[in-house]
């Protein structure tokens, strides 16, 4: 079967399509690879500008330019006096940020009065990284007072778990 130009007739708004399915697109839109990284233990940052949260970073290596990289996380989050915020990056640059905040921008923040409570801030996004170079996507987190925490809550009564995974899409 050669590979189409256009998109199957089934493959429109609505229907789902079978593995067996997406893979007879022979190109389009295959799962070429996927890498993840999980955090079970549990981080916190003091600091004021974005740092990296230790084991919740991957590497993936596009086989082509034209590759996508879909990028999903589930992030748990907790903060004490001020707010905390996170973002994804890819290399040494964010990426998904939302651009309407004064003090932070992230795709998630969390608020410290809910100190007592852990939320999971959640991403799903299509990159195109344009490049078949080793490339690194990581969560970074920040504090605007107080402390934010990663897997768990203020007091240590209850944990969380967070991961990252991204998987090479064929164009």
């Amino acid at each position: 079967m050669a590979t189409p130009t256009t998109l199957p007739a089934s493959f429109v708004a609505g229907n789902v399509l079978t593995a067996a399915q997406l893979n007879d697109l022979r190109g389009a839109f295959r799962i070429l690879q996927i890498a993840s990284a999980n955090k079970a233990n549990d981080f916190s940052t003091t600091s004021a500008t974005y740092v990296d949260v230790t084991d919740l970073s991957v590497s993936i290596t596009p086989s082509a330019t034209s590759s996508k990289v879909l990028v999903l996380a589930t992030v748990q989050v907790s903060n004490t006096a001020g707010d905390g915020a996170v973002q994804l990056v890819r290399d040494s640059t964010a990426i998904a940020l939302g651009t309407t905040g004064t003090a932070m921008n992230g795709y998630g923040q969390v608020s410290s009065s809910y100190q007592n409570s852990m939320f999971t801030c959640g991403i799903v996004y299509l990159d195109s990284p344009n490049t078949t170079s080793a490339t690194t996507y990581k969560i970074q987190a920040r504090v605007n007072g107080g402390t934010t925490f990663i897997n768990r809550r203020f007091n240590t009564d209850y944990g969380g778990y967070s991961t990252i995974t991204v998987c090479e899409v064929s164009a």
